[in-house]
């Protein structure tokens, strides 16, 4: 089926949809990786997004019913450059087009994703809308695309945080009526107790903290600092999520709180919430990094290879250097990839130690918190 994607700045390109008649809107972004198309789709941290793949085929191994990383589809619509309906692989359970139609999620192929990709990096992320019913009228389509709400200044966080806390036990969600119980809460004696802050968290994280010995106890976005309190854990994780930080207010009142209570550890927004709370600031990224293969330099000078998906970052300059040490930085650009406190018990990254999809890397920073944490607990005997 004939249809138009155009961008806010007036650029039009005629595709086809893969998933029927529709319209969709959002920012439009890209992602370099070549596999790991279904973890993508699933990542809370994409809400509200149209993503541009900039691998050309896709949809060759289809859907299967593990590699997600939330309970549901978060992309807006889904681009690529050739779609393939004919899935091979002994996992797959449906068609790509068939599980994005099943969530009523717009998917179109068969245009210039290179071009797309290229006029991205060179003018920025910008808004965009598809459309199937505006083939003859494609400037209807751009101003629908123009009267998108920007990214910058959106509390998306909202959108995608648990209502409910829960305890990730054994890969599934168990969730709890309310926190009133505070430390009664907690089912076991001999792990350590995690609060992680549910912003938007992948499911792999929740994976290996659980796979690290951890008693995880998922929490909303929304949860204060007293009622975390009261659950006394042994540490405190601040989850990925979507949108822009600076909206996301009562979050960061509430890590300003926390700081120097038990040890923290964030990753991607809870680096950027941290990095707001510890008094530094956040900007937009021109385009962001996304994908499975960016370069990021540590301390020690080795470089691993990272699992990314951002549109803002913490400003480097803006961290007070005599209280923070600069951990990790981006090889592409230079931009903060990671800090830690020098006297109290934090850290956070701005990539994906988890990864899914993608290098692993970075996953011992997860063994780095548990130590964190073992260290902290030596100290309070």
């Amino acid at each position: 089926m004939k249809a138009v994607l155009a961008l806010e700045d007036g650029t039009i390109f005629p595709c086809k949809s893969f998933t029927g008649s529709g319209e969709s809107g959002g920012e439009l972004v890209f992602n370099t990786s070549m596999t790991g198309y279904q973890e993508v789709l699933t990542d809370p941290s994409y809400n509200g997004q149209m993503v541009v793949m900039t691998y050309p085929l896709i949809g060759n191994y289809g859907v299967n019913e593990e590699d997600v990383e939330s309970d549901k589809i978060q992309v807006s619509s889904f681009i690529v450059r050739e779609y393939q309906d004919y899935p091979s692989n002994y996992r797959s359970k449906k068609s790509l087009a068939d599980y994005l139609q099943s969530q009523n999620i717009m998917g179109i192929h068969d245009l210039d994703t290179r071009g797309l990709t290229l006029h991205l990096r060179e003018n920025g992320s910008m808004r965009a809308f598809i459309s199937t019913s505006e083939i003859e009228s494609p400037e209807k389509a751009v101003e629908k695309a123009k009267n998108l709400p920007s990214m910058a200044g959106s509390d998306l966080v909202k959108n995608v945080t648990t209502k409910k806390p829960y305890f990730w036990e054994n890969n599934k969600k168990k969730f709890i009526d309310s926190l009133d119980e505070g430390e009664k809460l907690w089912k076991s004696k001999d792990k350590y107790r995690i609060c992680a802050f549910d912003f938007g968290v992948k499911f792999n994280i929740l994976r290996l903290l659980e796979a690290q010995g951890f008693e995880v106890l998922a929490v909303p976005a929304f949860t204060g600092f007293d009622e975390i309190k009261k659950l006394n854990p042994d540490g405190i994780f601040l989850s990925n999520g979507p949108g822009d930080p600076e909206p996301v207010t009562y979050a960061v009142e509430t890590i300003k709180n926390l700081i120097g209570f038990k040890p923290i550890f964030g990753i991607c927004l809870g680096n950027q919430l941290l990095g707001l709370a510890m008094g530094g600031k956040t900007y937009k990224l021109k385009f962001g990094h996304r994908g499975a293969n960016q370069a990021v330099k540590r301390e020690d000078g080795r470089v691993e290879v990272t699992s990314q998906n951002h549109g803002f970052a913490v400003d480097l300059e803006s961290l007070d250097k005599d209280k923070l040490e600069i951990t990790h930085i981006n090889v592409n650009d230079n931009t903060l990839e990671g800090f830690r406190h020098k006297e109290i018990p934090l850290f956070c990254v701005q990539h994906h130690p988890e990864a899914s999809p993608g290098p692993h890397d970075a996953s011992g920073l997860f063994s780095d918190f548990k130590k964190m944490i073992d260290d902290f607990k030596k100290k309070e005997q």
